[in-house]
């Protein structure tokens, strides 16, 4: 008798996430989505094809098996699903929150081509929230070996790598320049996006692979790169410092008070606690009308920020069109719930000074778009005649950042025109035993983007140093050359192993 052939049907619509109330979240910084419960990240996960050719797996920058820890979420297998996740990624809490996934795995997700795709963004914090919550951690047998890694940069390119040298055995040291670790996830990104434990959870699994942190140590100032290498005792140096060097207008009245960018805005709330005054006693600027300019997801932290710390009215201003913004769609969603005015098609021109040195208003000029840049995007053309007074006290920039100088003022390091720092395809430096990775090589990117780069330069230098790496299979090639192939078949290593 023939087996009767079993018809899986999906649920059409995505699960939602439940979420604080507008009204109430934009006055305080906790975290605005709660996440899925147990019975929502089941239902969400059976929406998933298990495609056999797995297009999602090829949308994520560090290819995490997707299908494979959905399926062991559908199973009701959570520590499985863990377990599949952190093969591949250090930070699921932290992923699943802040990447785009509607440009990576979800962009390319076969059940997006005619529903919404899978929420595998969701799914992945479901599954790391739950890690944190019942101190899952995956620490595997490590052989100590003989050599010493130092990390420049404690951001997510940082700790990708450093994760993986020290899986491979090495003696690893991290360096931040802050006083705690983290790097953008700490001092860029508000908790009512990311909280802070979350961070500090992440965190403590590096430590607990035998990673060393030490912090308030600025690399170039008080040690160079060179140094680690020549003096300190490193074999090998990783650079994932980011790219945290704010861009100003450079329009009338940049120097005012009252003008700043929105890496010091968040910095200080964030990081430094600003926002908990008394307890911390951080200067941090607090206007009434704050402009914030720019509209990527900076921005959008930027100005949800000035809610929660007051402000009476918030504007966006973008001198493109909604369609070109740069943010996340759910970050520009939820800076509207929360009452962020947003001005398109605008472009400031100068700031204008209240006769005491602050700022009584921002000049402003109408725009429409022509024909696109070299970006792809639509380039914005000044409309004539029709500029304008926009009254405010504070202005932030959040136009985009640059590599931090210090980096080329004290080493020997090759930087690109751009003042980043010039990597090869394996992320190896002008200077020998030095790998760079992350925003300092690229600009700005995404958390897992950085990530990949981490994890990539990891690679690189394991066959710098002769060490097998188990991601790896080797060929013998003769004369004690190997090639190793990546298991996935996505990356070459030809190295010499001792």
């Amino acid at each position: 008798m023939a087996k009767k052939r079993t018809i899986r049907t999906i649920p059409q619509e995505r699960t939602p996430m439940r979420e604080q109330d507008p009204v109430v979240r934009a006055k305080n910084f906790e975290e605005v989505a709660c996440g899925y419960n147990l019975e929502e990240a089941s239902r969400e996960s059976q929406r998933c094809l298990l495609c056999p050719d797995e297009p999602c797996i090829s949308g994520c920058p560090v290819g995490i098996d997707i299908p494979g820890f959905i399926r062991q979420i559908g199973d009701k297998n959570l520590r499985g699903a863990y377990d599949i996740l952190t093969q591949t990624n250090l930070l699921p809490s932290i992923c699943g929150r802040v990447c785009p996934q509607e440009n990576q795995c979800e962009g390319v997700c076969t059940v997006g081509e005619s529903l919404e795709p899978v929420a595998i963004g969701r799914l992945e914090r479901f599954v790391g929230d739950a890690a944190i919550r019942e101190g899952w951690t995956n620490v595997p047998y490590i052989e100590p070996n003989r050599f010493r890694v130092g990390i420049v940069g404690s951001g997510p390119a940082g700790m990708a790598c450093a994760a993986d040298m020290a899986k491979a055995g090495c003696d690893v040291t991290v360096y931040e320049a802050f006083h705690e670790p983290g790097g953008v996830l700490k001092y860029g990104i508000p908790d009512f996006r990311l909280p802070n434990p979350t961070i500090d959870a992440e965190i403590e699994k590096l430590r607990q692979l035998g990673v060393k942190f030490e912090c308030n140590t600025l690399v170039g100032r008080l040690f160079t790169i060179e140094q680690m290498i020549d003096e300190m005792g490193f074999d090998a140096v990783f650079v994932g410092v980011g790219a945290g060097y704010p861009t100003m207008l450079g329009i009338p009245g940049d120097s005012l008070n009252g003008v700043l960018s929105a890496n010091e805005l968040l910095t200080r709330c964030n990081l430094m606690r600003g926002r908990d005054f008394p307890d911390f006693d951080t200067p941090l600027p607090v206007g009434k009308r704050v402009a914030v300019v720019g509209a990527g997801n900076t921005a959008m932290d930027a100005m949800r920020v000035s809610l929660r710390l007051g402000a009476e009215k918030v504007y966006c201003i973008y001198r493109r069109s909604r369609k070109e913004a740069p943010a996340r769609v759910e970050e520009v969603h939820h800076a509207e719930q929360e009452g962020v005015e947003f001005h398109w098609l605008t472009n400031p021109v100068a700031v204008l000074d209240d006769g005491k040195g602050g700022v009584r208003a921002l000049r402003c000029v109408r725009m429409e778009l022509g024909e696109p840049d070299e970006s792809g995007r639509r380039r914005p053309v000044p409309v004539a005649g029709s500029e304008f007074d926009f009254e405010t006290d504070l202005v932030v920039y959040a136009i985009g950042t640059n590599a931090n100088p210090i980096m080329g003022q004290t080493s020997q390091l090759k930087l690109n025109k751009w003042g980043y720092i010039a990597a090869d395809d394996s992320l190896a430096t002008s200077v020998a035993g030095v790998f760079a990775g992350g925003d300092i090589v690229t600009g700005a990117a995404t958390v897992i983007q950085a990530m990949g780069a981490g994890r990539k330069a990891a690679r690189s230098m394991k066959a710098y140093l002769g060490i097998r790496d188990p991601d790896l299979a080797y060929r013998d090639e003769g004369a004690g050359t190997f090639l190793g192939i990546d298991r996935r078949e996505r990356n070459f290593a030809r190295v010499r192993l001792a």
